[in-house]
């Protein structure tokens, strides 16, 4: 079991809680066609899910490329593996909604996309939708879009020492943040310089926290952890009116508090429960759940439409089986494709070492 059980755990329920948001998204509009209602646990945000996924992001980087950084050639190593880690998958998913948006766009409420639409989804090139928002043909691959931006930051810096390529990236990321604050930059420039991408910044920080040495204690870990949990269910989105730096404020900073509490306890050999097991194992598969749980969701949803589905009990039971079954197919999607291309594609563009 990995030093990171925690991190991996934290993956597993930062792609739930994604999941779960739109598994009862469907449920409450399951109640309304049949006339009913249902009341869904709002209180914390499940969307900042991904906001935990970012300070995981950055802390991985850091913690994973530990040997890369000043050493030759380590740009090329660390842009061979994220592309193998995250192209494959995603540009499968993009293909299989393409093919359903192209056959049948009335289920996905959605026209056809123009040839540079595709050709930007596929590119990790933001641009504006025609609802106005800066994300792809696959809308939950705008995470990807800043994911790889970082990487590129990432890459960049690696050159340099671990100390100073760390400082140089975080000052990039405030700089970025500063220059779209004051800034009325078109798209993709605006995504790109939006300060959600401080989050990234923020793992960077726990990264370097960790491979200094910095280990807390039990106590301070758990108030940590559980004084984020509270902030997250106070919901201060609003906090910065309508700047954007209200998500990296209200989602970001408890965001990073957990993923504190998750990767700075001490490195010790783990006997975890079977739960823990379980959850890490989730936490392995977390990136497939990412991107399949709405080609599981959906066709339930709509199964369960026709068949008449209401009342609150039958609702939660949707969501569950809808949750369950994404689960078992990021697992599927995990052994058969994600394991296989991944490793398919890394060997062709990662350099061979003697």
């Amino acid at each position: 079991m990995s030093k990171l059980v925690h991190i991996q755990l934290l993956r597993a329920l930062a792609a739930l809680s994604v999941a779960f948001l739109h598994a009862q998204h469907d449920a409450v509009l399951l109640a309304q066609r049949a006339g009913t209602s249902l009341a869904v646990p709002d209180r914390l945000p499940w969307m900042a899910g991904v906001d935990v996924f970012f300070v995981i992001s950055g802390f991985i980087m850091v913690y994973t490329s530990r040997d890369l950084f000043g050493q030759p050639g380590a740009q090329r190593v660390f842009l061979a593996r994220r592309i193998a880690r995250i192209v494959p998958l995603y540009w499968a998913a993009t293909t299989l909604y393409l093919g359903v948006a192209l056959a049948a766009p009335s289920l996905l409420n959605s026209g056809r996309p123009q040839a540079w639409q595709v050709a930007a989804s596929y590119l990790f090139v933001p641009y504006r939708s025609a609802d106005g928002l800066a994300q792809p043909i696959l809308s939950l691959g705008w995470t990807l879009n800043y994911e790889m931006f970082f990487y590129v930051l990432f890459a960049g810096v690696l050159v340099l020492r671990t100390g100073q390529a760390l400082r140089t990236l975080l000052a990039l990321l405030a700089g970025l943040s500063i220059l779209g604050l004051a800034s009325g930059f078109p798209q993709p420039w605006a995504f790109w310089t939006n300060p959600v991408v401080l989050e990234f910044g923020f793992g960077a920080v726990i990264g370097w926290m960790r491979l200094s040495g910095v280990v807390l204690d039990r106590p301070t870990r758990l108030c940590l952890g559980l004084g984020a949990l509270g902030y997250l269910a106070a919901n201060l989105i609003g906090i910065g009116g309508s700047s954007e730096l209200a998500r990296p404020l209200a989602w970001g900073l408890p965001a990073a508090f957990i993923v504190a509490a998750a990767a700075l306890g001490p490195a010790r050999p783990l006997d975890p429960s079977g739960v823990t097991r379980l959850g890490a194992r989730v936490g392995d598969v977390s990136y497939a759940l990412y991107l399949v749980h709405p080609f599981v969701i959906r066709p339930l949803a709509e199964i369960a439409g026709r068949m008449g589905v209401s009342g609150p009990v039958a609702l939660w039971g949707f969501i569950a089986i809808a949750l369950c079954g994404a689960v078992l197919a990021s697992f599927a999607v995990h052994l058969w494709f994600e394991r296989p291309a991944t490793a398919w594609l890394r060997r062709r563009l990662e350099p061979s070492r003697p």
